[in-house]
């Protein structure tokens, strides 16, 4: 048997250590977030719970989103989590939202924390519909659906026009 040098045994070592990191973090049931990874979580809602097709985000309210002197939460905020939890529910590297139906039920205010749940609940090739709902205790202030495209490159990537100057 050939002796082993100090570089193969160094070598062997690192692998053995990301081995181990891989283990320590992945397993076969995990799911890990692919897509809008640098979002500000503050604005847009942390994932509580994240599955196959599957989303929980919670929205924790902010003086930042206030709209009135009443505390009232604009509703683009409460969009905007329902958008993040839409893609994050799809959960592929280049995911974009290219319609949406949605309605506000109830009002949010400031200290109110949004419990926002997404559903993919239809996959045609590259297309996906997903469901929104958003809760405030066991209140359903917002209803949804989230029509999003899966593109090959990043949205900003694409050669959205065949030539110059074509609209």
């Amino acid at each position: 048997m050939a002796k082993k040098n100090k570089q193969d045994n160094e070598n062997e070592l690192e692998e053995h250590e990301e081995d181990l990191e891989l283990d320590e973090y992945q397993n076969e049931n995990s799911v890990y977030l692919k897509t809008h990874d640098s979002i500000n979580q503050e604005l847009c809602g942390e994932i509580h719970k994240i599955e196959l097709g599957y989303v929980e985000v919670n929205l924790k309210t902010i003086q930042e989103m206030v709209a009135d002197e009443m505390g009232l939460i604009h509703g683009g905020f409460i969009f905007g989590a329902a958008d993040y939890a839409a893609m994050a529910a799809v959960n592929e590297r280049n995911v974009v939202l290219v319609a949406s139906e949605c309605q506000f039920l109830s009002p949010v205010k400031l200290g109110d924390t949004v419990k926002v749940i997404a559903k993919v609940r239809h996959k045609e090739g590259r297309k996906r519909n997903v469901e929104v709902e958003a809760f405030v205790l066991d209140i359903k202030v917002f209803s949804g659906t989230f029509k999003t495209v899966i593109t090959e490159r990043h949205v900003l990537k694409l050669k959205l026009l065949d030539s110059a100057g074509e609209a």
